[in-house]
């Protein structure tokens, strides 16, 4: 597996090695002790979750607060998506900064998507079958959001505005500066 660093550090993307030959392919989705040893901090994932969507559905963006906040580790099984993570730790030098990855069913890559972000993706293909790990549980008192077309953040989705889905839930969404966010020097892991 291959880790690397985003502009935002925190945000982590995760490239498997990919065993394949005429009759298929074999790849290691997660290796904790891996993941581990390249954040220095342990990460107890809890729950695995999945989601079928079509092209131009864009779900986010989305974070719990604490005690109930979540780290994310995402991949795309069938399709593709544009992967959001934005930085909405208060006092942090990339508050407000998204990191977008193109997660495919090709390159296989993962998104790392700590504590302390929102995150969203919108499909690309005309269809996508999305898996994710999270280290906490879902707590509806503390599910927050951001809008996702807020102009402070000025996320490009790739996608024109007027052909995205959105639930209801997400296009009343509130902008980044009216937001319940979380603190930079607030200890998230550990």
């Amino acid at each position: 597996m291959k880790f690397t660093r985003t502009k935002i550090e925190d945000v982590i993307i995760i490239e498997p090695k990919v065993h394949g030959d005429e009759r298929g392919y074999f790849v290691e989705t997660y290796r904790k002790d891996k993941l581990e040893d390249f954040l220095g901090f342990a990460v107890n994932f809890c729950q695995d979750n999945e989601s079928k969507s079509k092209r131009g559905v864009l779900r986010g963006l989305h974070y719990q607060l604490p005690p109930f906040a979540q780290t994310k580790l995402v991949r795309v099984i069938t399709g593709s998506v544009l992967d959001v993570a934005v930085d909405i730790r208060k006092g942090s030098p990339t508050f407000g900064q998204y990191v977008a990855v193109e997660l495919n069913e090709t390159n296989k890559r993962q998104l790392f998507v700590p504590r302390g972000f929102a995150h969203g993706f919108v499909v690309l293909s005309e269809e996508a079958t999305f898996a994710y790990k999270v280290d906490n549980y879902y707590a509806p008192t503390h599910d927050r959001g951001i809008a996702f077309d807020d102009p402070a953040i000025g996320i490009d989705w790739k996608i024109a505005k007027e052909r995205l889905q959105l639930s209801q839930k997400d296009r009343e969404q509130p902008l980044l500066k009216d937001a319940e966010l979380f603190d930079f020097s607030e200890k998230l892991y550990g």
